[in-house]
């Protein structure tokens, strides 16, 4: 939250600020010749403030979330990923922007300041604290958590745990693939066939009818099969997801586990994103969602709790 508001500070600072120094630094024409004035930061910023703010209050309001480690809230910051983010802004991380990395062709900064900040969320908070973005940012993750909060558990297939965890490295692989795919042909518009984030756009452009309905029957069946495997697509397939996940290995700070957790299956077995081993967390596959945290705070369910409390019982029944 400090880095955030001094982001905001520091645009604001540069936005009174700039216009008087680049006023101050213009030297004279001589020969009468009006030369062409560049834009000040006011310029810049006056027509993309909205989408600044709307965005940077979001993001705010996801990590207050992410903190307070609120389920009310965590869902409100669902609602709002889907409804702003994705279909009215239509604004997520995609494998488009890891090849725009690789070409040093990212959007032009001046015009692009919500991107700038959107993106610079994404890598920081990964750092910090791990795939925050997949597991509360993201649209598509947000869309399919809901599902998953919503649809009767019973339809619910969960697969052996041997092949969920070998099934997770098929999202790896597959950024991999694309890397190289992309290194061979440039060709950005292979997103539309590993990602279904182009929902939120309502359309797949580029495609020809035929095509167009392929995706949309293919997005279909991904959505389908997402009510009976949750969070299908983030678990096994997204490759952005793979990308957080390599990214998270950096993550300072990381969830607390108690002695307790070398033989406890409590959190392990509530963990839906299969990234609970025993006592380890695999932060490659961690999205932060909670759960397991306020397990572990939960004095009434956590055996670290638990044997606590008998113990203090036990002491003031010795007295």
């Amino acid at each position: 939250m400090r880095w955030l508001a001094a982001t905001l500070l520091f645009v604001a600072i540069v936005a009174f600020i700039a216009p008087s120094v680049a006023h101050a630094q213009t030297p004279a024409d001589p020969w009468g010749f009006e030369e062409e004035q560049e834009d000040t930061w006011q310029d810049i910023l006056r027509p993309q403030a909205a989408d600044v703010i709307l965005t940077t209050a979001f993001l705010a309001f996801a990590m207050v979330s992410f903190f307070k480690k609120s389920v009310p809230l965590k869902y409100v910051t669902f609602a709002l990923a889907v409804g702003y983010m994705g279909f009215y802004k239509s604004n997520l991380i995609s494998i488009v922007n890891i090849f725009g990395v690789m070409d040093r062709n990212l959007p032009i900064p001046r015009h692009n300041v919500m991107w700038y900040i959107f993106a610079l969320f994404t890598v920081v908070s990964t750092v910090l604290w791990g795939r925050v973005y997949c597991g509360r940012i993201c649209a598509y993750g947000a869309l399919t958590q809901a599902m998953d909060a919503t649809l009767p558990k019973k339809l619910r297939v969960e697969p052996p745990v041997w092949l969920e965890r070998r099934a997770a490295w098929i999202k790896y692989g597959l950024l991999g693939g694309l890397i190289v795919y992309y290194l061979i042909t440039h060709n950005l518009m292979v997103y539309r066939y590993v990602e279904p984030f182009w929902l939120f756009a309502r359309t797949s452009s580029g495609s020809s009818a035929t095509e167009t309905a392929a995706l949309w029957t293919g997005l279909g069946l991904l959505l389908v099969a997402t009510v009976f495997v949750r969070n299908m697509y983030c678990r096994f397939l997204c490759p952005v997801g793979a990308m957080l996940g390599v990214l998270s290995n950096l993550t300072v700070f990381k969830i607390k586990r108690w002695s307790e957790c070398n033989t406890c299956k409590i959190c392990e077995k509530t963990c839906e994103w299969g990234a609970i081993q025993g006592p380890t967390i695999v932060k490659s596959e961690c999205v932060r969602c909670d759960d397991c945290e306020r397990l572990y705070m939960d004095q009434k369910k956590c055996p670290h709790w638990i044997i606590i409390l008998r113990k203090a019982d036990k002491m003031a029944a010795a007295r």
